[in-house]
Parts: structure tokens; sequence; C-alpha cells
């Protein structure tokens, strides 16, 4: 949703552009930053309050870019805010592989994506919307209100699943623990797998208000219909997988999902070299891909989480750790391509 604003911040802070994907390249590096402490401190101290602590962290940070005064300031706070994703990756996903049984986890996983992906379908959109009739510091008191609101939810709600509780926390042992997990070759394959596969789309959620905005001259309406076809087929992929978990295995699931995966990307691809300003041939290949991997982004989860038998904090937050950091300097890459 701050995407398409993030062209009024650079201005109103009298920045480049080269700030746009910048704000969302410090996001996912705060992502990255404390995965490696959460998961086992999630595991020994339980997953309810770590998580519940990590909401109000977010609701903090997300008042206090209020108080940003240059675009420097607020990169700091994108990454301060970017640390609630650690919590998600190294606590959130554990607690549902570890609630339910994979055919059922999967199916879950597929129906929470698509209540997830609601907010980059219609993000673009209200924000484009916002952004002319109110300013772009309301998006974050919007983001604080509804995060009080799922504080209070899993306050509620939220089960405790840690089964390592009252164990100590020592620095060798969780050294030793990251160490076994990255040992694993089908966790890395894994986890490696799910950072590059989704890297395109992060890249593009990063890349196209300069791409679409900026270098097309498009409206900020016509930037935001442009999302929907991609994060449409996105959603698509994530409910025909729900119909399919019951009748078909994982694997082949997967299998199925990288066809359309590797069809879009060639295409979005081809459309680039071809020429530079071939956007709609460019957002039709990313929404044959975006299908593939709502097809297979769950069962590849799962598959990952499971390929070691060390407690899903840890491995949850190894696995968050590779794809933020993936994903961190794949698009700061993009920023210098063409």
């Amino acid at each position: 949703m701050i995407q398409p604003g993030m062209l009024a911040v650079v201005e109103q802070y009298q920045a480049g552009i080269d700030w746009v994907p910048t704000s969302m390249t410090a996001y996912l590096a705060g992502g990255m930053f404390l995965q490696w402490l959460l998961g086992p401190l999630s595991d020994r101290i339980g997953r309810r309050p770590v998580m519940l602590a990590g909401v109000v962290w977010f609701i903090i940070t997300c008042l206090a870019i209020l108080l940003a005064q240059n675009i420097e300031q607020f990169t700091l706070l994108r990454f301060l805010q970017g640390i609630s994703l650690c919590f998600i990756g190294a606590v959130g996903y554990a607690a549902i592989q570890e609630s339910f049984e994979e055919a059922v986890c999967i199916k879950i996983t597929a129906l929470m994506a698509n209540v997830a992906l609601i907010a980059p379908l219609l993000g673009p959109l209200v924000g484009a919307a916002w952004i002319h009739v109110l300013p772009w510091e309301g998006m974050f008191v919007l983001f604080a209100a509804l995060a009080a609101i799922s504080f209070f939810g899993l306050q509620r709600a939220m089960p405790e699943t840690a089964t390592r509780i009252g164990e100590k926390l020592s620095l060798k042992e969780l050294g030793r623990d990251y160490k076994l997990v990255l040992k694993n070759g089908r966790f890395v394959a894994g986890a490696l797998a799910l950072g590059f596969v989704s890297l395109p789309l992060l890249a593009w959620i990063a890349q196209s208000p300069i791409i679409i905005i900026t270098g097309e001259q498009l409206s900020s309406y016509e930037y935001g219909l442009l999302q929907v076809p991609i994060f449409g087929a996105l959603i698509a992929g994530n409910l025909l997988l729900a119909r399919l978990t019951s009748r078909r295995t994982v694997r082949s699931l997967i299998i199925m999902g990288g066809w359309p995966i590797m069809i879009g990307l060639l295409v979005a691809a081809a459309a680039t070299v071809i020429s530079s300003h071939a956007y709609l041939w460019m957002t039709a290949g990313l929404s044959i891909y975006a299908f593939g991997i709502g097809l297979a982004n769950a069962g590849l989860v799962r598959l990952t989480l499971f390929a070691s038998d060390m407690s899903k904090g840890t491995v949850s937050a190894a696995m968050g750790m590779l794809q933020m950091l993936i994903f961190t300097v794949g698009i700061e890459i993009s920023k210098h391509a063409g």
C-alpha cells in the first residue's frame, strides 16, 4: 500500500527516486535481522508471548515513522518496522505448522495466504487513491490501528505450541542448532528455492512504481489496476491448491506449480528484451508466474520446514533469514538492472 505513496514520500523529503525501492529493501532487511534469535527464543519461552511482542513492536514503529524528518530517518524506521517480519517468519509459520497435520496445514496456509494477498492486491489501488485525498502518513496510522485489532485477536485465540518451554537459551547451543540445520542439504535447497522463486514478485512490487508511473507516465490509478491480474492470479493459484491438497501429493503440487512459474518468467523476460516499454506483456507473464507461485509455495514451505528434525522455531528462523537475504540483495540488484 505504501509503494505508490513512496513517490510522494521522496518528493516531500526532496530525495531521488532510487529511495523508492530502497524503502522496501530496508523493510525486508529488518525482516532478516532478528530471526536467528526469535525462533529459538519462542521455542523456550513460548510462541504466544513472542508473537504478541512482535505486534506491539510493529504498532510502535508505525507511529514512530510519523516523526521522521528526512528520507534517511524514514528508511531507518522502515528497517525497524521490518523487524516485525521476523516474528511472522520465525514464530507464526512454526505455530501453524505445529498445530495441524500436513494436508490440513497446507490448505490452511493457502487460505491464509489468500487473506494476506488481499493487501498487495488492494494495497496499490487503495494506496494510489489514498495519496490523492490524504497524506501518506495516515497509512501508517491505519496500519497501527489494524495491528492493534490483530493483537487482541491473537491474545484471545492463538494456541501455545512450543515444546521446549523452560529450557535455557545458550548461544553455544544456538550456534550448534543452526549449524545442524544449515548442513541439511534438503533444507537449504528448499529455503533457497523459496527465496529465489518469490524474488521476481518482490522485485516487481519494489520497482513497479518507477517502471509504470515514472517510466511509462501512467497514473497511480492505472498503476494499481496493473497489479490486479498479478495478485489475482496468485490468489487463484492458492484457491486451486486448497482444492487439490486432499487429492494430490505435496511434491506433485510443487511440480504442477513449477510449469506456470517457468513459462510466466520466460514471457516476462522476453517482453523486457524485445521492448523496455512492453509493460503489458510483462504483467501478463508475471500473472502466469504468480499463479504458479500460489500453487507451489505452501507445499514447498511445508517440505522445507520438515526437512530438518530440529525444533521448528529454529528451522523457521533459518528459512526466513535465507529468504530475506535473497530478497534484500535481489531488490538492490534490480535497482541497477537495465
